[in-house]
């Protein structure tokens, strides 16, 4: 779970000794992240002392070639997870930097995850940050990460674990293009329990923050535009004790706000008076007749008159034929149906509208941020067109410091990585033309000349 509200003492310390026995398990990796964050860390100390000090859970930048495996576990609940590797991918910044891991398999789920140290945000900021890099020209897929509870099997990990946070790109249920048509995807999108950027053709290319509370997922209520494009881009998700959030992409604020105005947390604080009534004497017309015009005297709202110059035939026999009555003419002197003039309403109220009062179900809570066990990251995705790469996946307390490596890692390469596929796109294009051109000379070679 992601939150120990109400939970039994014995469960608060199983989740301590679960701490222990990680950080016993992980003793030789804490020591040299602590040997390289010392001097980091000290300076931050000296510069922010009256602030909680930058610690770094989680910091993964695929530096040590294929270490990461013993690192990152696949889940075993399907056996037909798709596969990774590690690779820079075609075109890159740097070729050891820039290398993370890459779905590989078409039409796949994969499963994959990493555990950290338990940890609660409780009081204190929590930045999650990764870069993801769809080189693939993705049109169906996900590209997010979930965090999960630190009790978490992490090789029974599935679409329908429960997890507290996600963030990222992520494909929904959709139309996607493929080459024999159109076809109807089903995604685990479907169970809303996700966040990040949601790439499926060019309908759906959003950013999700679904965040778990009270056991349900709740999507966040702001349209975010993801990145959909095949460079490599910098996510980051920020959550603050003061129950403010901020989501940034390439290191700029995409959309900020606060988590009971933008997620359906808490029920609202005003709703609308269903007891109250439209008073008998509320005026909504907008228009009304002119009251002080009058109909003139002699206007004639009769359409037909009887013929005034019509006499009875002399051979009229009433006791054969009836009472004769003289036939109906067009009235010369008619001018139609009077109406007065249409003004504005001077008493025009507007629409009533319900007033509003204090939601007496309303209940504030001050903890919406708050996670008591995190402890796993993983990607659990689906993509039709696999070659996604994620890296340098960043947990930390501190946003000046998650935006500062930011800078030192995807920062460092961007430029290079983007002229480089600049080039690349150039040399396409000018194949492609050549390529063209050459099938159009060599018509012209095959067509008979005319002397």
């Amino acid at each position: 779970m992601c939150r120990l509200d109400g939970r039994p003492q014995s469960i608060q310390r199983t989740l301590l000794e679960r701490r222990y026995e990680w950080r016993l398990q992980h003793h030789d990796r804490l020591l040299q992240i602590s040997q390289k964050m010392k001097w980091c860390l000290l300076l931050a100390t000296c510069v922010l002392a009256a602030s909680a000090e930058p610690v770094i859970y989680l910091r993964e930048q695929f530096e040590d070639g294929d270490e990461w495996q013993k690192r990152w576990v696949e889940s075993k609940n399907k056996s037909d997870y798709g596969k990774w590797q590690l690779t820079a991918g075609k075109f890159f910044g740097d070729p050891e930097k820039d290398k993370g891991i890459q779905t590989t398999q078409d039409w796949k789920y994969y499963a994959l995850s990493t555990r950290f140290e338990p940890i609660s945000n409780e009081n204190q900021t929590l930045v999650i940050q990764f870069t993801v890099k769809h080189e693939q020209a993705i049109d169906c897929g996900g590209g997010y990460v979930k965090v999960y509870p630190a009790d978490i099997d992490q090789e029974q990990i599935n679409s329908d674990s429960v997890y507290c946070i996600m963030f990222g790109d992520k494909g929904l249920q959709a139309f996607c293009k493929t080459s024999s048509g159109i076809i109807h995807v089903k995604t685990p999108l479907m169970n809303s329990k996700f966040a990040g950027p949601d790439i499926c053709g060019t309908i759906h290319e959003k950013v999700h923050v679904i965040l778990s509370y009270k056991e349900k997922y709740h999507l966040i209520t702001k349209n975010i535009t993801a990145k959909h494009d095949e460079l490599t881009h910098l996510y980051t998700l920020i959550i603050r004790p003061n129950n403010s959030y901020a989501v940034k992409i390439d290191n700029e604020v995409v959309a900020n706000g606060t988590l009971e105005d933008d997620w359906d947390f808490l029920l609202p604080r005003i709703i609308k008076d269903e007891n109250a009534t439209k008073p008998a004497d509320w005026d909504d017309r907008v228009k009304i007749e002119d009251p002080n015009e009058q109909r003139p005297e002699d206007w004639d709202e009769t359409e037909f008159i009887t013929d005034p110059e019509s006499k009875r035939p002399h051979d009229w026999d009433s006791s054969m034929d009836g009472e004769w009555e003289p036939p109906m003419i067009p009235n010369p002197k008619y001018k139609g149906i009077w109406q007065s003039k249409i003004i504005d309403n001077p008493n025009y109220q507007g629409d009533w509208v319900r007033p509003d009062i204090d939601n007496p179900d309303y209940v504030p809570d001050d903890t919406l941020y708050r996670y008591d066990e995190l402890g796993v990251i993983g990607l659990d995705l689906w993509q039709v067109k696999s070659g996604t790469i994620f890296d340098n996946f960043l947990i930390t307390n501190d946003e000046e410091l998650a935006e500062k490596i930011g800078n030192e890692t995807w920062g460092e390469t961007r430029e290079v990585e983007l002229h480089i596929h600049y080039c690349n796109e150039r040399y396409h294009v000018t194949a492609q033309y050549r390529k063209k051109l050459g099938r159009r000379e060599a018509r012209d070679l095959q067509r008979p000349r005319q002397e």
